[in-house]
C-alpha cells in the first residue's frame, strides 16, 4: 500500500532509495516523475502516487522528459508474490503476451491466468496487457532519445508488430509525434553502437563486482580491461538468433552504469537490458540488505550479488567449479568456449565466440568434454544438465520458481546442494540462497560443519546470498 506522506517526504528530499519504487503524477501538469526528479517540488495536494509507470500512464499522465521514468531502477523480489510478478514482467519483455496471450504467460509461470492477473495488479496497479503497452512505449522513448535507430526499427525493437500501431498508441499517450523526441535529443553514439544508462540505488561497489567478474572471465567470451566489462551474447527470440557484444562501465556523474551494445542486438534490446540489470544486480535495495546483515555489511553496503548474462552458462560454471580453484575452472571454461562456442560476424576480433548454448552441449557426447580436461563424471553431468535445459525440464532464468528448480537440478546426477545453491544465487537471482557447505563460507564464519553455518545464517534472512558475498569478501 502506498503511503502518501512517506512518498512526499521522499519526493521532497529526492531520496534515491525510493527511485523506481513509486512514481508521482502531478495533476497541474498531467506529467509523472521519479521521486529523484530535480524539477520544482509540486504541492502535496497536486500529487498522486503510483506503483508503476504503467499505472501512471493508464491514469492519463505523460512521462517527464527531464527525469525520464524509463531510466528508473527495477524491483528486487523476495516474497513469492512479488517474485511471481517480476517473473511475469521478464516474460512480458520477452514477447510472451504477443506470442500466446495471458494464458500462455500463466502456463509459463505454472499458475492460472486469474492468479497472474491478481498478483500483477497488486504489485503494479495495472493488468499485464496495460503494463506491456507502457513498457513498449517507454523503451521506444528510450531508443528515440539514446540511439540513431530509424523510427521503424524503434517500433519493431520495442515489440510493436506494426509501425502504424506504434504511432497511434504513441500519439494517444504522449500527444506528440515520435520524431519530435528524436529532434530534441540527437544521439551521440555511432550508428553501429547503441548506448544506454541503467540506474541503480546507491551505494554501489563497482570495484567489488568488477573484480569478481574479472577473476572468472572466460577467455574469448569476456574481457575486463579498462575498468569495464565486455562480453559476447547470443539470444534466441521468436525463432531467430541474435549475436553481438556489450560493454558496461560506471557512469561518471550519475548513479548509473553505461551500457553499450552492438546494433546487431537491436531486435532484442529489452532482453539485453534485462540480462545486464540481472548481471549487475541493479534492482537491489542496499539499505534493506544492510539493515538485515548488520555488522557483516558494515563499511561495505554497496556490495551486490553478481548475476549472469546466461543461466545455462552460469550452471556450467557451477558444475565445472566443483571442488576446483577459480583459476582452474576458468581454464576449463575457456577450453569449452573455444571448442564448442559459436562465432559470428558481429563479434569483435578479441572476443570471437559466444558461450555454447544448452542445445549445442546437449548434442555432444560426454567424451568430447572429457577430451578438454573435464573429469568424466562432470562431463556426464554437464551433458545431462544441457539436455534438461534444452528440453525445458529445468528453467534457469531469473524469477524461475526456486524450489521447483532446485528439485529439478538435484535430480541430475552430479549436482548437489552446493551447486544448486550457487545456481540459485547467480542464475535465479534468489537473494536468500545459501551454500552452507562452501569452504569459504565455513572458513569466514569460523565453523566446520554446514549445519552450524545454516543455523547461524538464519539471522540474515531473506538476504543470505548477500551475506555470502560479504563472507567471501572477508577472505580476499
Amino acid at each position: 500500500m502506498i503511503d502518501a506522506q512517506s512518498c512526499y517526504r521522499a519526493l521532497a528530499t529526492h531520496d534515491a532509495r525510493f527511485d523506481g519504487r513509486f512514481y508521482v503524477g502531478v495533476s497541474s501538469t498531467r506529467i509523472y516523475c521519479r521521486p529523484v526528479c530535480r524539477v520544482r517540488t509540486p504541492r502535496p495536494e497536486h500529487c498522486r502516487y503510483f506503483a508503476s509507470a504503467a499505472a501512471a500512464e493508464v491514469a492519463g499522465y505523460r512521462p517527464c522528459l527531464r527525469c525520464r521514468p524509463e531510466l528508473a531502477p527495477g524491483f528486487a523480489s523476495v516474497d513469492a508474490a512479488q517474485r511471481l510478478a517480476q517473473a511475469a514482467v521478464d516474460l512480458i519483455e520477452s514477447g510472451v503476451l504477443e506470442d500466446g496471450g495471458l494464458e500462455q504467460l500463466a502456463r509459463r509461470l505454472g499458475v492460472t491466468s486469474r492468479h497472474v492477473r491478481r498478483i500483477f495488479e497488486r504489485a503494479f496497479g495495472v493488468t499485464p496487457v496495460e503494463y506491456a503497452q507502457t513498457q513498449r512505449l517507454l523503451l521506444a522513448k528510450r531508443l528515440l532519445s539514446d540511439t540513431t535507430l530509424p523510427v521503424t526499427e524503434v517500433a519493431l525493437a520495442s515489440g510493436f508488430n506494426s509501425v502504424r500501431r506504434f504511432n497511434a498508441l504513441w500519439k494517444q499517450r504522449y500527444r506528440m509525434a515520435p520524431n519530435r523526441l528524436r529532434r530534441e535529443n540527437a544521439a551521440a553514439t555511432r550508428a553501429d553502437v547503441m548506448r544506454f544508462e541503467l540506474a541503480y540505488r546507491p551505494p554501489y561497489d563497482w570495484h567489488a563486482i568488477h573484480a569478481f567478474l574479472a577473476a572468472r572471465a572466460i577467455v574469448g567470451v569476456e574481457d575486463t580491461s579498462d575498468n569495464a566489462y565486455r562480453r559476447t551474447v547470443r539470444i534466441e527470440h521468436r525463432g531467430a538468433a541474435h549475436a553481438g557484444w556489450l560493454r558496461v562501465r560506471p557512469a561518471a556523474r550519475r548513479p548509473a552504469l553505461v551500457l553499450e551494445m552492438s546494433s546487431s542486438l537491436a531486435r532484442v534490446v529489452p532482453l539485453v537490458l534485462g540480462r545486464v540489470r540481472h548481471l549487475f544486480d541493479l534492482a537491489c535495495h542496499p539499505d534493506e540488505v544492510a539493515d538485515a546483515l548488520g555488522d557483516l555489511a558494515a563499511g561495505a553496503t554497496g556490495v551486490r550479488l553478481p548475476g549472469t548474462a546466461d543461466g545455462f552458462e552460469l550452471a556450467v560454471r557451477a558444475v565445472v567449479g566443483q571442488q576446483v580453484s577459480v583459476r582452474s575452472a576458468r581454464t576449463l571454461l575457456g577450453r569449452i568456449a573455444a571448442s564448442l562456442g559459436e562465432t559470428d560476424e558481429s563479434l569483435p576480433p578479441d572476443l570471437p565466440r559466444v558461450f555454447p548454448s544448452a542445445q549445442r552441449v546437449a548434442g555432444i557426447e560426454p567424451g568430447a568434454l572429457a577430451a578438454l580436461g573435464v573429469l568424466p563424471a562432470r562431463a556426464r553431468t554437464l551433458v545431462a544438465l544441457a539436455r534438461a535445459v534444452a528440453d525445458g525440464a529445468v528453467d534457469l532464468s531469473p524469477g524461475a520458481p526456486v524450489d521447483e528448480t532446485r528439485e529439478a537440478l538435484q535430480r541430475i546426477g552430479g549436482i548437489g546442494p552446493w551447486t544448486t545453491e550457487y545456481i540459485a544465487m547467480r542464475a535465479l537471482g534468489w537473494p536468500d540462497a545459501f551454500p552452507a557447505g562452501d569452504h569459504g563460507v565455513l572458513k569466514a564464519m569460523g565453523v566446520t560443519r554446514a549445519a552450524q553455518a545454516e543455523k547461524r545464517s538464519e539471522a540474515w534472512r531473506p538476504w543470505r546470498a548477500y551475506a555470502v558475498m560479504h563472507l567471501w569478501r572477508q577472505l580476499s
